[in-house]
């Protein structure tokens, strides 16, 4: 299974980090990067992904934000990714599958990303 993902994060080396942790997982295909929430938005609706890790803090529309300007139906599986610890319980009430606290190690990053593979593989059968 190919897993189609979005990039979300205001910050260019936050962006580069997570880009660079994906090259270890083949099945991972990066469809989009995005610096703002307007533009997430537009991403998700265009590619569909399967996976968006998503920034809280972003010019034009915070994290929170882009996911309420989404349709529920057409919402990817989410993964903050953070410096801010206090939004976390905001997050899972978004419905997000994990949180992400920056600076995170590769580990915890890998560890969320099977979470991901998991979920979309038991609801892809």
């Amino acid at each position: 299974m190919n897993i189609r993902a979005i990039i979300a994060d205001d910050e260019p080396p936050a962006r580069e980090r997570i880009r660079h942790l994906l090259r270890a997982h083949a099945d991972v295909e990066i469809t989009a990067e995005c610096p703002n929430g307007p533009e997430t938005v537009a991403a998700v609706q265009e590619h569909r992904p399967d996976l968006l890790f998503l920034d809280v803090q972003m010019p034009g529309l915070d994290g929170f934000g882009v996911l309420a300007a989404l349709p529920p139906e057409s919402l990817p599986i989410v993964i903050f990714t953070t410096a801010y610890d206090q939004h976390a319980l905001r997050a899972f009430d978004a419905h997000a599958l994990d949180y992400l606290l920056k600076p995170f190690k590769p580990s915890r990053f890998n560890e969320a990303l099977q979470r991901a593979r998991d979920h979309l593989t038991r609801h892809d059968n």
